[in-house]
């Protein structure tokens, strides 16, 4: 139960205190267009159940592969792009992560 909750946090504070850090007089903006990566997890919908918690998101739903890693590192290059690109590279790492506390079967 503890684990889930820590993964949604992560996914708000960890962009929080990345824009905080590295835009700190203009932190607003990009730290909203790091939680529009949030919008990848719409995948989630074509699942049965829409939520598992020893479901691990990455390879199984749609947007959480190869192709999305890929277009975000390409969003990251163009300075407009750049903090959605950021943050759905930062949305993929916190659930890898989370998969890999499925695999050490911590929870």
């Amino acid at each position: 139960m503890l684990r889930p909750l820590i993964h949604l946090l992560a996914h708000v504070l960890v962009p929080f205190l990345l824009a905080r850090r590295l835009a700190p007089g203009g932190w607003r903006r990009p730290f909203l267009l790091m939680m529009l990566s949030w919008a990848i997890d719409l995948d989630h919908l074509l699942a049965t159940p829409i939520y598992h918690p020893d479901r691990c998101s990455i390879g199984f739903h749609p947007l959480h592969g190869a192709a999305m890693l890929a277009l975000s590192l390409f969003l990251t290059m163009a300075p407009r792009t750049r903090w959605i690109g950021v943050g759905v590279l930062l949305h993929l790492l916190l659930d890898l992560t989370d998969c890999a506390c499925l695999w050490a079967g911590v929870g």
